[in-house]
């Protein structure tokens, strides 16, 4: 049997910063109390809403002390457990508040769902924040057969989730995006509309009986936008609306983790059903972190930026988007 491991490397910061103020470091691992499991992290996730905690943005974690870890996603193995529901060897996706960039982490089991066997890990490991999110904004929204819901940003992470899954519940679904992003939502049977000046013209055309619902990823013109559509104020949620959502869905207080871990078991059951796909668009080894902040930071990814800790190459492959942009 091997032996449980006493160290995790970690990534932390000590000031808030852009993305080069992140470290790695080597850090004791504790041994878990009842009713926690140690996971050996396998991927975990990266979003936006990391940089904005890290750079200062938010003022909620502004007595948070220093130094801070990094991340919220992640997917890995039972390497250690004082827990029978999840025993040593069990694949599992689970979310913290902050700390899942690391090796090794110790957690409540309570934070934990069984990782279907069909379910990749990259997806796994970045689908807490990003899937959640839009699993509970379709959700308050009450999105369901004969809708029809525009969203914007619909390439994203968050956005594509939306779609598909409000796509998979019947619903009609316009994506707003780059002309670049057409053919990838076509692919997912989403109505692809170009930002823009005409963007309500284009719209109306699309949805000839008009539209229902409008989820504002993208945070410029949104509620005017929405108004335009005739989309009554309750089945509009701004990006203001999705940051707060994020920002409840990192607390530790009992119930937001059991709400929190319900809604990722459900998220879990539906990629194992294939209700949805998750892009993984940039893939970094852990210790490329900063490299892998600042390919999401371009704002031009599909899906998922992740990172890996035991990536089998760490040679860097050319994106079609990083071809884009020198041309640009």
């Amino acid at each position: 049997m091997a032996k449980k491991p006493s160290e995790t490397s970690v990534i932390e910061y000590d000031q808030v910063g852009g993305a080069d103020v992140l470290q790695a470091r080597t850090r004791p691992l504790r041994a878990p109390e009842p009713g926690e499991v140690t996971v050996e992290v396998i991927v975990a996730g990266i979003s936006h809403i990391d940089g904005f905690i890290r750079t200062g943005q938010e003022p909620d974690w502004a007595a948070e002390p220093f130094p801070r870890a990094s991340g919220s996603d992640f997917a890995g193995v039972v390497v250690d457990s004082a827990d029978p529901r999840f025993p040593r060897g069990t694949e599992v996706v689970g979310h913290v508040r902050s700390g899942a960039h690391a090796t090794y982490l110790t957690v409540s089991a309570d934070a934990l769902v069984k990782k279907p066997k069909h379910v990749t890990w990259e997806t796994a490991g970045g689908l807490y924040l990003a899937g959640v999110t839009a699993l509970d904004t379709l959700d308050a929204l009450h999105i369901a057969e004969g809708d029809t819901i525009v969203i914007s940003a619909a390439a994203g992470a968050v956005g594509s989730i939306e779609a598909q899954l409000a796509r998979y519940r019947g619903a009609k679904v316009i994506g707003t995006c780059g002309e670049r992003n057409f053919d990838y939502l076509r692919q997912l049977g989403i109505t692809p509309i170009q930002y823009g000046p005409g963007m309500t013209e284009r719209i109306q055309a699309a949805a000839p009986r008009g539209v229902t619902a409008f989820i504002d990823n993208f945070g410029q013109d949104g509620h005017e936008l929405a108004r335009e559509l005739g989309v009554p104020a309750s089945r509009y949620r701004s990006s203001d609306d999705r940051r707060e959502l994020e920002l409840k869905l990192l607390r530790s207080d009992p119930e937001t983790v059991q709400h929190a871990t319900r809604q990722l078991a459900a998220l879990v059951d539906l990629a194992d059903k294939q209700a949805f796909s998750l892009l993984i668009s940039g893939f970094y080894p852990l210790g490329d972190v900063a490299l892998a902040y600042a390919d999401l930071d371009k704002l031009h990814s599909r899906g998922k930026v992740v990172l890996a800790t035991h990536p089998v190459s760490t040679f860097r492959y050319l994106k079609a988007r990083d071809v884009a942009d020198a041309r640009n």
